[in-house]
């Protein structure tokens, strides 16, 4: 009895790229984290879920050169540092298990991700 749950989403669940559809599908599935909150509650399990957009890794390392928006021109796009994601990661990990972080967003402060469309 008793842990924690945090699944890996993505920004791109609610506000996809281009040509992205595989990608985002995946990142749908994880949106079931509140389902999973619920379900894991009789078992003292705290589920969360966080939302990455941008961090520079080398998946991601062509943002920084240029990538297609959905207005159809190519931008570069502003990225912060991964170790970012991973001291949310560590401060949603090391909660109590009577608090919890259903949903987090972390991104580059920047990025075409809030009006972007």
């Amino acid at each position: 009895m008793g842990g924690r749950i945090i699944n890996n989403g993505s920004i791109s669940a609610s506000t996809p790229r281009l040509n992205s559809a595989a990608y985002t599908s995946t990142k749908h599935a994880v949106r079931l984290t509140k389902s999973a909150s619920l379900d894991g509650r009789k078992y003292d399990i705290a589920v969360g879920q966080i939302d990455i957009g941008n961090a520079f890794t080398e998946l991601s390392a062509r943002m920084s050169k240029g990538v297609p928006q959905a207005n159809g021109e190519i931008a570069i796009e502003p990225m912060m540092d991964v170790k970012v994601v991973s001291q949310s990661v560590l401060y949603m990990a090391n909660l109590p298990l009577d608090a919890n972080v259903l949903f987090h967003t972390v991104m580059a402060t920047k990025m075409p991700f809030v009006g972007r469309g």
